[in-house]
């Protein structure tokens, strides 16, 4: 018997409060093997960013994992950054629990967002109007 040659790849992750995109690329992130957003699961746009959509998504990107015989993966995740939320959204939980659940092994998580050094100013904030 031959010995099956384990092969991996990194998900990356982008969940923001609105939406969740889930990318698989080789162990070099050069080449893209599988995409999938939350409007391509759901058709409600309020739902994109929800953990059913995340789990979802990550069901999809399981599967064309399997398909390429990917294994292992390293999962990276990504919130707004910037001068925006520096916390990923509610879907970041669930996909890799998801992810788990079929049968990808996960080597490491860490977190991509990246956040400024005293770059951009941030958006003023909203008031209501007084009567």
């Amino acid at each position: 018997m031959a010995k099956e040659k384990i092969r991996e790849g990194i998900v990356h992750i982008y969940a923001s409060h609105n939406n969740t995109l889930m990318l698989l690329t080789d162990i070099t992130g050069s080449e893209t093997i599988a995409k999938c957003s939350g409007g391509q699961v759901v058709k409600a746009d309020h739902k994109q960013g929800t953990p059913y959509t995340a789990m979802k998504i990550a069901e999809i990107i399981a599967e064309k994992a399997k398909e390429r015989n990917i294994n292992n993966v390293i999962v990276k995740v990504r919130g707004p950054g910037g001068n925006k939320s520096h916390s990923p959204g509610k879907g970041s939980e669930a996909a890799i629990r998801s992810l788990t659940r079929n049968g990808i092994r996960i080597k490491s998580i860490e977190n991509v967002t990246p956040l400024p050094h005293d770059g951009c100013r941030r958006k003023k904030k909203f008031r209501t109007k007084k009567k």
